[in-house]
């Protein structure tokens, strides 16, 4: 597959092919899309198809429309395909953060025209987002300035996890100011919340008429933190499928799963380095999809784990690093999950290899060294319960 990159003079209008404008009320972000992409022929899923997006205004917002009397197939809406592109684990340190300073808008060049094949871009931010540099006591502490969002948004990112095991690594004002920043982010922001009524609550949006709800949450944390991260009634915090907020994430699924065509969740889950699917995220997986999610992709792991179909879902069980200041030998292979659904029928999915060079991820060239790295994912499948 071919990915030209836009000419550096028209990314601002081209980075998406798309012209976006964002408005910010009563924090309560729209993003209005204009867009347009052209035939290109994926491989390295199900299946290998021409496909077309249609020139298309996808208005996205924090609430959905009222349901109108236009007939919808419980399975498929009203038969549009939406085009989903998912990306690992993002954060800000070491040389990134000074790409971030230097060229905000165009630090992502490289990996944009990727998410340009898609309708909705889902990334996991895994960093408090907060420039003070009181850390917690943690072996690691992740932090990204709000300036973070602006690039991701230049980049075709549209909605952001915030939900992991960084979230508070810099403590209850770390936290305040990741709502702060929430608050008015240029782009939706998911898994964290001022209680558990906003972090457990999805982003909502159309795409030519297919009703899309997206969750964001963490299953990984350390257990100290369990208490005094997880968001409550009561308490600010992240969204978490541990122990009794397993609970409140099902309840959250089956309370949206009638209003919309299509439930996605995006998880931070697994074991760091270990790159098969455990018998937790098995476990939880089948626990969200019989919840409702039709679609099920996280990363933690800093590596690959496998992807397919379950059930009648699709489940991307890692997606490693992203944006990473660790590049090195498995931690820096990466790529762009793309996967294609009609309602709640998964039509097809691709996977396209990129390897983080300077932190970012870039694609890697078609070829036989992109056909290689097609097949290792392909091939992490079968430390999984899923079908291709």
């Amino acid at each position: 597959m071919s990915l030209p990159q836009p000419p550096r003079a028209s990314r601002r209008v081209d980075r998406r092919r798309r012209c976006r404008r964002v408005l910010i009320a009563g924090g309560v972000v729209t993003v209005i899309v204009a867009a347009s992409v052209g035939a290109i022929a994926l491989t390295g899923g199900d299946e290998s198809k021409e496909r077309t997006l249609p020139t298309t205004t996808l208005s996205t917002t924090t609430t959905l429309p009222p349901t109108t009397t236009t007939t919808r197939d419980p399975r498929r809406g009203i038969g549009v395909p939406v085009t989903f592109a998912f990306g690992g684990d993002v954060h800000f340190e070491a040389g990134i953060r000074t790409k971030l300073a230097q060229d905000p808008t165009g630090m992502f060049d490289p990996i944009a025209p990727v998410f340009a094949l898609a309708d909705i871009t889902v990334v996991n931010l895994e960093s408090a987002i907060t420039e003070q540099n009181t850390p917690i006591p943690k072996e690691y502490n992740f932090r990204s300035p709000p300036a973070a969002l602006v690039a991701l948004q230049a980049a075709g990112v549209d909605v952001v996890n915030q939900a992991n095991n960084h979230s508070v690594d810099f403590g209850p004002q770390g936290l305040a100011d990741t709502l702060a920043a929430k608050a008015t982010s240029p782009i939706p922001v998911v898994g964290v919340g001022n209680n558990a009524t906003e972090a457990y609550a999805p982003f909502l949006t159309e795409v030519r008429g297919q009703r899309i709800a997206i969750f964001g949450a963490t299953d990984v944390m350390g257990e100290e933190h369990v208490a005094s991260w997880t968001a409550t009634d009561t308490q600010a915090g992240i969204a978490s499928t541990k122990y009794d907020a397993e609970a409140r994430m099902v309840a959250s699924i089956q309370a949206v799963r009638p209003t919309v065509d299509t439930v996605v969740v995006f998880l931070h889950w697994g074991v760091e380095g270990i790159g098969c699917a455990t018998d937790r995220q098995k476990a939880l997986s089948n626990t969200l999809i019989t919840a409702g999610a039709d679609i099920v992709v996280g990363s933690h792991a800093h590596v690959l784990e496998g992807a397919g179909r379950k059930a009648t879902a699709f489940v991307g069980y890692g997606l490693g690093n992203f944006v990473f200041f660790n590049e090195s030998g498995e931690n820096g292979r990466t790529g762009v999950l793309l996967v294609t659904i009609t309602g709640r029928d998964t039509d097809s999915y691709q996977w396209v290899p990129a390897r983080i060079r300077g932190g970012i991820p870039t694609p890697v060239p078609a070829g036989a060294s992109a056909d290689a790295e097609i097949a290792h994912w392909n091939e992490l499948r079968a430390c999984t319960d899923l079908t291709p």
